[in-house]
């Protein structure tokens, strides 16, 4: 593992520790004490299945290799996978771990993120959180993308290169943004890569939640241009 995953796995679990004196550990999905997850309500979160598109994992009615939009404008990545939708106690859980502050949170998505990894037969050499912007990141306290990518890569004994991007412009929230042109307009070369942590290697970009494609989007083209190999996405949470 790399040092900066080193530093924020550390940060993660003293985060965690003073999230679980603040707000005793309650199920997000039954509301019994004792876990932030109940491993009996696993089953209960709403799953992604198929059929979905092939390349930006929308939900569809029909099987079809790419959804409409992908087969008009299709986004330049190689793919992206969500375990579940954004719906429900899977969005009360994105919500808590991103806006009220319940970081230990993270680390049950984790795992059920690496079990997703593992379960898809997903291929990567190295993990990399969608970074904030510095001013965000400032504001909010840390990165939930980051937590998420720490957590998973535990089991899988993959490295996080939590370095590898940066946001180099302070966009605007994508849930301003209501059409995939705007989301794709809105962040548009606001990201650059380090060659020299992906150059050759086989990259998947760990997000909370997928909406369009666009900011894994982003993410991708200034990694294959810092040269990486391949890359794909992997969010918690797919919206509809």
């Amino acid at each position: 593992m790399s040092l900066s995953a080193s530093i924020g796995q550390a940060a993660s679990r003293v985060a965690g520790a003073a999230v679980d004196l603040v707000y005793p550990k309650r199920c997000y999905v039954c509301g019994r004490h004792g876990h932030f997850l109940c491993p009996a309500c696993v089953p209960d979160l709403p799953r992604l299945r198929q059929p979905y598109c092939g390349l930006c994992a929308q939900p569809e009615k029909r099987m079809a290799r790419l959804c409409p939009h992908c087969q008009q404008h299709p986004l330049d990545i190689d793919g992206i996978r969500s375990p579940y939708l954004m719906e429900g106690p899977v969005r009360n859980i994105v919500h808590a771990l991103k806006y009220q502050g319940a970081r230990a949170v993270a680390q049950p998505m984790g795992d059920l993120l690496a079990q997703y990894y593992l379960e898809e037969r997903l291929a990567a050499d190295v993990l990399v959180p969608v970074p904030l912007h510095a001013k965000k990141e400032r504001e909010r306290g840390y990165n939930q993308s980051a937590l998420l990518a720490i957590a998973a890569s535990q089991p899988l004994g993959l490295p996080v290169e939590a370095g590898a991007l940066r946001r180099v412009r302070n966009t605007h929230s994508q849930a301003r943004s209501v059409s995939s042109e705007e989301r794709r307009v809105n962040v548009d070369k606001a990201f650059e890569a380090e060659a020299a942590l992906v150059e050759g290697k086989r990259v998947l970009v760990i997000d909370d939640v997928c909406t369009t494609g666009a900011t894994l989007e982003a993410c991708a083209i200034a990694l294959r241009e810092a040269g990486a190999t391949s890359v794909w996405g992997l969010t918690l949470a797919r919206e509809a």
